[in-house]
């Protein structure tokens, strides 16, 4: 997977009030403090961590539920390694207040703010040359979906503009809900497919 490359926070964005940077890396390298999606769960607890919850619907799938940052692993039997499938960042938390930030992550880029508006991120990845591509989504319109082709990272936002509110919890419209890696062309083209007219 090919990465847009690491970006050092500006001054101004480390006067914000929150650390946008933290997303920007995301977006324009792909992984979480380096960790990729494809690491396997003892190199992504290098990194982040012995301070998760673990999760599994069966022997085949596991996932580790690093408070906003969420990876994913897959393998064919017991006798096989896990094999990373993907990570998501479940921004959406966020608004619930509380230690949803990682340690590592807070230890890197400091505060976080409850929203994350799409807008504002937008706008900060446009001065770095680094474009997301509009992608028709199957919950859309109260979503919208994003995907930055490069790093293969895909972005949801809130968008209902028959409520004040998302349905899903106390995300405000423009906010971004949440932010995974990896998706892939063909899925965009899967997407697009199935999706277009629905979203035209």
């Amino acid at each position: 997977m090919a990465t847009v490359g690491r970006v050092s926070p500006s001054r101004k964005d480390q006067l914000t009030p929150h650390s946008l940077a933290f997303y920007v890396d995301v977006i324009t390298s792909g992984t979480v403090l380096d960790a990729k999606p494809t690491d396997s769960p003892d190199q992504v607890t290098a990194i982040l961590g012995s301070d998760f919850a673990e999760n599994s619907f069966d022997d085949r799938s596991m996932w580790r539920d690093y408070g906003m940052v969420e990876f994913f692993w897959g393998r064919e039997s017991r006798d096989h390694p896990w094999v990373g499938h993907h990570f998501t960042l479940q921004v959406h938390r966020l608004s619930s207040g509380g230690s949803t930030v990682n340690r590592a992550i807070r230890e890197r880029y400091g505060r976080f703010d409850r929203h994350l508006r799409f807008d504002k991120l937008e706008r900060l990845l446009t001065k770095r040359d680094v474009h997301m591509e509009d992608v028709p989504d199957p919950n859309a319109p109260a979503y919208t979906l994003h995907w930055q082709p490069v790093s293969q990272v895909s972005l949801i936002a809130c968008r209902d503009h028959g409520r004040g509110k998302c349905r899903r919890g106390g995300e405000r419209i423009g906010d971004v809900y949440a932010v995974s890696s990896s998706m892939s062309a063909e899925q965009v083209a899967w997407y697009r497919a199935r999706y277009g007219r629905r979203n035209a």
